[in-house]
């Protein structure tokens, strides 16, 4: 069977665009259109879609409504097609936070010029989508209570988390750092997103969190109950200067297909922290990070991988499991724990 796609936009123009690029797909063998929410509704009931792409601008009910009645009463996996403005991250983080499995820029530059790399990211992300766990949101973040730590201060300033994540990591990553405790080992963090997004999805976390979160500026210290995560247009690498650890920024071509790579992030902390490190590799679709976590387990650091009944996507996980980069693998509600266990193991060694 093959995946049946469901496009709600209010544009005429992006309906027509969107239908151009998904149909030259092969797997793709159904698309139907929507002018608004109402509309969508019946379609959705008579046609049973397997994925959604939803505007987020839209007369009548605007896309995140739609996007919370769907998760309740109908859940499907929703792709947000959004702007790449502060405005529309901000909207996207809140589709996310509502249940969406990922989002494409909806720049009119490119997406209705219909560019090789946006019609790639499209027919990507909606594939992806079509395998995607629909996770419905039950935890009551703004009253979760961080984990206990007992490591000693001084002894945590050695130590390094790196966790990477892509599809579904916004919300996996929401979930591990909101137990993280104030005197955890600084943390550095590669989430797949756009350079408008990393911004804003810092600060929201930040707002949540017992730790300090943020996004890195070149030459950052990593310190003690600190999250960097890397710009969304920069690589992000580990560095070193005496007991100083420190993050550096910088541009060049992709890098397993992602800029901010995981695999950038990692090998820098195989090289620079070794054995006192723990590597993190949450849900996502691709291969990025899993060779990166590979070579920090052969320098010694302890690592992890999302379980596959807990990842939206299970893929960055898989391949880095498969290929022996994954020490073991938990559902991500124990993440956190095993996190703050395995620092105080390496603390102990």
């Amino acid at each position: 069977m093959g995946i049946k796609v469901l496009i709600v936009d209010d544009s005429a123009t992006a309906r027509a665009v969107l239908t151009e690029i998904l149909s030259k797909d092969p797997e793709i063998t159904s698309i139907d259109t929507a002018v608004d929410a109402f509309v969508a509704r019946d379609k959705m009931v008579k046609n049973k879609p397997d994925v959604v792409c939803l505007d987020v601008e839209m007369p009548r009910m605007d896309g995140i409504t739609f996007l919370r009645k769907l998760m309740q009463y109908m859940p499907v996996p929703v792709v947000m097609v959004s702007s790449l403005t502060q405005k529309g991250a901000r909207t996207t983080l809140d589709a996310l936070e509502a249940g969406a499995v990922d989002f494409v820029a909806k720049p009119h530059s490119n997406i209705y010029e219909g560019s090789d790399e946006i019609r790639e990211e499209l027919l990507a992300k909606v594939k992806a989508a079509a395998r995607a766990k629909v996770q419905v949101k039950k935890i009551d973040y703004v009253r979760a209570k961080p984990l206990a730590y007992a490591g000693s201060l001084s002894e945590t300033t050695q130590k390094i988390v790196a966790i990477g994540a892509s599809t579904g990591g916004t919300e996996a990553l929401k979930e591990v750092l909101i137990q993280l405790p104030r005197n955890s080992p600084g943390i550095i963090i590669v989430q797949h997103m756009p350079a408008n997004f990393t911004g804003p999805f810092s600060e929201r976390l930040n707002s949540l969190c017992a730790i300090e979160v943020r996004e890195a500026k070149n030459g950052d210290s990593v310190g003690i109950g600190q999250a960097l995560i890397a710009p969304g247009d920069k690589h992000m690498v580990l560095r070193r200067s005496g007991h100083r650890y420190y993050v550096e920024l910088g541009s060049g071509e992709n890098v397993s297909g992602h800029k901010p790579s995981v695999d950038v992030l990692f090998n820098s902390v195989s090289k620079t922290a070794g054995a006192n490190a723990v590597g993190v590799i949450l849900t996502g679709m691709g291969s990025d990070g899993a060779k990166g976590l590979l070579n920090m387990r052969k320098a010694g650091a302890r690592t992890i991988g999302q379980d596959e009944n807990s990842c939206v996507v299970y893929g960055m996980p898989k391949v880095a499991y498969e290929i022996g980069g994954v020490e073991e693998q938990l559902a991500l509600q124990k993440i956190p724990k095993r996190i703050l266990e395995l620092i105080d193991e390496t603390r102990r060694s």
